[in-house]
């Protein structure tokens, strides 16, 4: 496989789409010698069919604000690849949101989806429509316009769309609405739904307990335990907000918090009631994490700053794509932090990577930790199709269990030589092989 060649040609058909172009650099960087040994990956042009969506839908959102004025919003689905089920992935409604994001995105999906071992392919989509700041009923009219345009291209054994940055219970409530009206039909065409209409325990939590599981397999191979352990996590959205949780629950003390104003540093630990302080600041839809730090004295507020200055045994960013960079790394490793998971979708850049490859930390990547998310989804289209509804327990309880076996597969894939664990490769490989083989059973289509 010559790797320059095709990221050479993937710039010059896609210039300026550089979290897609990282993306696949990422992945591709670490299937060499998957490709050596299996050349008929290459007869088969399997890169080069992968890399690319089988489709990018691009449309417009025109919708009425309060004031009666119109307002024009772009719209996208990215339905990357379905080789081992319908397109999964989540809609993103935020004003950052573009192409290339949504093809990082959906790119990401299908091998965190394929990890899973639950037959779903990989898609995203969203707007760059802005839920902060709007009325509820702008927000349903702003979905209901979406859905319009969206409804003729999803369904349950086509697309499932399931929530992200900016879609939570409440648009997905008014994106479903919108969906049976249109179609006539009450079906798991979305996931993340409301528990009275098809949705599943767990689900809102599912990230950030999945991405803690999956953490707790990490430490087990050095025979270390969650409990007694510090963290530090950034955000304070539904990915932080079940992490915390679960690492309260195994003993551990969460140290930061975060919102893109700065973070909060307690070291007391982010548990108790101020959990649910955390959700409530997460419902006003408004990115602050001041008011923690006013309400809580032994708590401290940084501005503009982001929490990987704080001495801690593990960290987890849990915000968004690209925010820890090499000096973060630098300092996290500086106060002798050993492992670093990532909670969202590629939160680290290159460059911090290397850092914890140099420094030979336990590092694992967003496609294998925040996993939880998606296979809570897939577990949700399950109960949808079986018209049965389970338990709490019995969710959380196949939930650890996908965890545990896509750490299996990333130790099996990523274990060195020298016994080292490289996680980014083993998910890489782990998730890779069952898409491409799947491709090449299904021809060149």
């Amino acid at each position: 496989m010559n790797l320059e060649k095709i990221m050479s040609d993937l710039e010059k058909k896609h210039p300026g789409e550089l979290e897609y172009l990282q993306a696949v650099r990422e992945v591709l960087e670490s299937l060499e010698e998957v490709l050596l040994q299996n050349p008929q990956f290459e007869a088969k042009g399997i890169i080069e069919r992968i890399v690319e969506p089988d489709r990018t839908l691009i449309f417009k959102v025109p919708w009425v604000d309060d004031n009666g004025q119109v307002q024009v919003n772009i719209g996208y689905r990215v339905q990357f690849n379905n080789a081992i089920g319908p397109y999964k992935g989540g809609l993103r409604f935020h004003p950052s949101v573009n192409l290339s994001i949504l093809k990082f995105l959906g790119f990401e999906q299908i091998f965190k989806n394929s990890l899973t071992s639950l037959p779903m392919g990989g898609g995203k989509g969203g707007s760059d429509f802005d839920t902060k700041g709007k009325s509820d009923g702008e927000v349903m009219r702003f979905c209901q316009a979406y859905m319009l345009e969206l409804w003729r291209l999803i369904g349950p054994e086509t697309d499932v769309p399931a929530g992200d940055i900016g879609v939570g219970g409440r648009e997905i409530g008014y994106l479903f609405g919108m969906y049976k009206k249109l179609t006539l039909e009450h079906v798991g065409v979305l996931t993340g739904k409301g528990l009275n209409w098809g949705g599943s325990l767990v689900r809102p939590e599912a990230t950030g307990f999945g991405a803690v599981y999956f953490v707790q397999e990490m430490l087990a191979t050095k025979g270390e335990k969650v409990e007694g352990k510090t963290f530090a996590i950034s955000g304070f959205g539904n990915v932080a907000w079940g992490a915390v949780s679960k690492i309260n629950e195994l003993g551990g003390k969460v140290l930061t918090i975060s919102g893109p104003d700065g973070y909060i540093h307690d070291p007391d630990g982010v548990s108790g009631e101020k959990i649910e302080y955390m959700r409530e600041l997460r419902a006003s839809n408004q990115d602050i994490v001041k008011p923690y730090a006013d309400k809580y004295p032994g708590a401290t507020y940084y501005a503009g700053k982001r929490p990987w200055e704080v001495k801690c045994d593990v960290a987890m960013p849990c915000a968004t794509q690209n925010e820890l960079n090499k000096q973060d790394a630098e300092n996290l490793m500086a106060n002798g932090c050993w492992l670093v998971a990532e909670g969202a979708n590629m939160p680290c850049t290159p460059e911090a990577i290397e850092v914890f490859k140099d420094h030979k930390i336990l590092f694992a990547p967003g496609k294998a930790v925040n996993a939880g998310g998606v296979s809570t989804s897939g577990l949700e289209m399950s109960q949808n199709t079986l018209k049965l509804s389970w338990t709490r327990e019995e969710v959380d309880q196949r939930l650890h269990q996908i965890m545990r076996n896509i750490h299996e597969s990333c130790v099996r894939y990523g274990t060195q030589d020298d016994g080292h664990i490289d996680y980014v490769k083993g998910a890489n490989i782990a998730g890779f092989l069952k898409v491409a083989n799947a491709m090449m059973d299904q021809g060149v289509v």
